[in-house]
């Protein structure tokens, strides 16, 4: 990418791996870079678990994700950047993206392997384009985690500080995931929920939810709960972890 960030690269691997990875980076770089945009606009990273579990799991995610931008273009509209990682040392991050064709044409391009969760890198990264433009939701879906909680907890509590609700989506009854995934939403004022990826429409409904909430805050999201159970859900969540 030419923008630097906190991402690192890949270990090296096969030559179809590194042609596929610059195929999605050149893709990335190409589509909707946020220097031409209006940068008042709001940003929602949308961050995934890629890792081999995921696989059934990013499908649907690549089938339903146009229901954000759906949902923020009533607002007009809403940047969205696409955070990955999976194997051992590989996370990215996309250039920023304001319509669901061009998200789809990224996620369509990655395949999942295995490794181990790097949530932090993933916090981390949030925290550098936070401080750079105002950012306002981070929605991450994943199924676990490995990794040191406290750090974790940590850096959600920087998020907090810097105005980035996070919107945890858990797929699965892993217990680690779950209380991870519940502090990191608490610390940030966001939201936890489950969803089974054999019920599409509750991803579907919890991605709504989360554009409403980036593209117009409280309000949007309180507009959206009459007819959505999922954006009730996650409005209760918020509201239950103010003082």
């Amino acid at each position: 990418m030419t923008r630097k960030n906190n991402l690192t690269p890949p270990s090296s691997g096969n030559s179809a791996t590194g042609a596929a990875i610059d195929a999605f980076l050149h893709e990335a770089r190409r589509v909707s870079p946020l220097e031409r945009r209006d940068k008042s606009q709001p940003r929602l990273v949308f961050a995934l678990d890629a890792t081999m579990s995921r696989q059934p799991t990013w499908d649907l995610a690549c089938r339903v994700q146009g229901q954000m931008f759906a949902q923020a273009d009533q607002a007009g509209g809403l940047l969205v950047q696409l955070v990955y990682f999976r194997g051992f040392d590989e996370c990215r991050s996309s250039r920023w993206v304001e319509d669901s064709r061009a998200l789809t044409d990224l996620m369509t391009k990655i395949g999942c392997r295995g490794g181990l969760t790097q949530i932090g890198r993933v916090l981390r990264h949030v925290r550098t384009e936070a401080s750079r433009l105002p950012l306002r939701v981070l929605v991450y879906v994943g199924d676990a985690m490995e990794e040191p909680v406290d750090e974790l907890c940590r850096i959600a509590g920087e998020l907090g500080l810097l105005g980035v609700k996070a919107f945890m989506f858990h797929e699965g009854q892993d217990p680690d995931a779950a209380r991870a995934f519940q502090e990191i939403a608490r610390l940030t004022g966001g939201a936890y929920a489950r969803f089974d990826s054999a019920a599409p429409q509750t991803l579907s409904e919890l991605l709504r939810a989360a554009a409403a909430y980036a593209s117009r805050g409280v309000d949007g999201l309180t507009r959206l709960a009459p007819a959505s159970s999922q954006a009730q859900a996650l409005l209760t969540a918020m509201r239950g972890h103010k003082p």
